[in-house]
This record gives structure tokens, sequence and C-alpha cells, in this order.
């Protein structure tokens, strides 16, 4: 009785008009959008659903469909961990994740590809972008590993053996771009996601310094520093599984938000402490009126 109280209270009518607040879990906000005719959603509630800031959108596929988000983060999480731990070296791991092959195609290609397709429908640009590009990246890193795509067999030293064209000079110091300029896409996702939540923050500084590290680990090893490459590796690591620590956070917010857990467990909205153009524009309007 106390929680349909609060839910009540949760709840604002006026009309046939209905407003959610971040108090409704992921279950009732989707019963009440199914059901209403006219409905809005509280800035924090529509950032907990989507990680993402709302924006308006035409078309009500909100109300039909389930949320994609949790298949992008599933995606990204179960492809980066190992990744993380096989650039570590924890319990005898290395190879820089060729052993993952499969789960960077299968999980991180084809998941976040998949999730970011539907997030595309939905109209939620920016976890769109983030989850097609790094389904790409992970398709693009999977090929490069697979030896029948002949990625490092021209940089081989003998015919014979293409496996020594991973090693050679010219293939790390030409791979390392393909890193650095994933680290300024991550950049500019740090960026934009000061308006998502703490998390995604933590996620993409994490991302950012991983390739950044990855991109210095192929340049000193092209040049035969071993040591120091070896080093950036292990703290590249290090910052993926941090970032892979707040993506299994997040997955487990959207997975019991998806059953409706009683456990609220917070992701830190920004999305209304850094406010918007549209909004800081309207603000000033209704000022100087």
């Amino acid at each position: 009785m106390a929680d349909h109280n609060s839910h009540e209270e949760a709840t604002l009518t006026n009309g046939n008009h209905e407003y959610l607040d971040k108090d409704y879990s992921h279950s009732d906000a989707l019963k009440r959008i199914r059901t209403a005719g006219s409905i809005s959603i509280s800035p924090e509630l529509f950032e907990k659903l989507y990680l993402s800031p709302e924006r308006k959108v035409k078309g009500d596929l909100r109300k039909k469909f389930g949320n994609p988000t949790p298949i992008g983060i599933a995606g990204f999480i179960l492809s980066t961990t190992p990744l993380a731990c096989d650039l570590m070296g924890w319990r005898g791991a290395g190879g820089g994740g060729a052993a993952q092959i499969g789960v960077y195609y299968g999980c991180g290609a084809i998941l976040m590809l998949v999730g970011g397709l539907l997030e595309f429908f939905l109209g939620n640009t920016f976890p769109a972008v983030v989850f097609m590009t790094f389904g790409g990246f992970w398709f693009s890193l999977a090929s490069t590993l697979v030896p029948s795509f002949g990625a490092y067999a021209a940089y081989s030293p003998d015919s014979t053996d293409p496996a020594a064209g991973s090693t050679a000079p010219g293939f790390q110091a030409s791979f390392a771009f393909f890193y650095l300029f994933m680290g300024m896409l991550c950049l500019i996702y740090m960026i934009a996601s000061i308006r998502t939540n703490a998390f995604f923050v933590t996620i993409f500084f994490g991302l950012f310094m991983t390739f950044v590290l990855l991109t210095g680990s192929e340049w000193e090893m092209a040049q035969s520093h071993m040591a120091a490459g070896m080093n950036c590796d292990i703290a590249a690591g290090a910052f993926a599984f941090i970032a892979c620590l707040c993506g299994w956070y997040l997955f487990l917010v959207q997975m019991l938000e998806s059953v409706d857990f009683p456990l609220n467990l917070p992701v830190f909205d920004l999305s209304t402490m850094v406010k918007g153009e549209i909004e800081r524009r309207k603000a000033k309007e209704e000022y100087s009126a």
C-alpha cells in the first residue's frame, strides 16, 4: 500500500497527460508508457533507462519495444573484460587478446552493432553512435588478428611465415594509429558523456587512457623497446579493467530495472546538473521576459 502511494506521489496528472519522475522503476515506467495516451518522463528516469539525455524524436517506438541499451553494454563488457585481463597478463594470459577472436566477433561486434542499430531506431543518437563504432572496432580488431585476412602478412620478412609480420616494426608502427584515433574518439565521447552519468564518464576516460597506452605500446615495441611496451600494455589493461567495472555496474543497474528488482541503484545522473543548450536558452528567454 505504501509502495502504491509512493507511485501516486511520483505521478503528476494534468488532464490526460502524465509525468513520471525518477522514482519509477523500469517496468512500472514502461507499463505507464504503454497505457497512457500522453506521457512525459523525468530527465533522471529517461537517462537511467537509456543512458542518454532525453531528446524529442518523432514516432512512438519507445512505447512499443524494449530497452536495447543492455544489449550494447553486454557486448562491451563481454569483449573488453577478457582483453583487459590478457593485457595485464593475469594467470599467464597474453598474446594481445588473440585467444578471444571469436568473442570479439560474437559479442563485441555483433551485440554492439545490434544494440546500436536498435538505439538508432529509438532515436537515441549518443548510445547508437557509441555502440556501433565500438562494434566496428571489435570487428576490425578481430579481423586484423585473423591470419587469413593477411593484415600483417605483407610486413613479414619471411614469405613462408606470415605470422612474423605481426611483430614487424612497420606493422606495429602503422597499427598504432588505429589505437590513437580510437583514443581521440573516446575523448570526444567522454566530453559528450558529461551530459549522461558519472559511470559513462569514467568508462570513456578509462578507454581513452587505454587506447593512448596501447598506441604507446605499439610505437615502443616498433623501436624494440620491449620492456616499455609491455609496461604500457599492463597499464592499458588496468585502465580498461576500470572501465569494465563501471560497465558491469551499469549492466547490473539495467538488469535489475528490467525485472523491477526492489533495489534502486544510483547511476549519478549528470543530465540535470549539466544543462543542455536548449534548456539554457529557454531559461535565458524566461529570465529576459
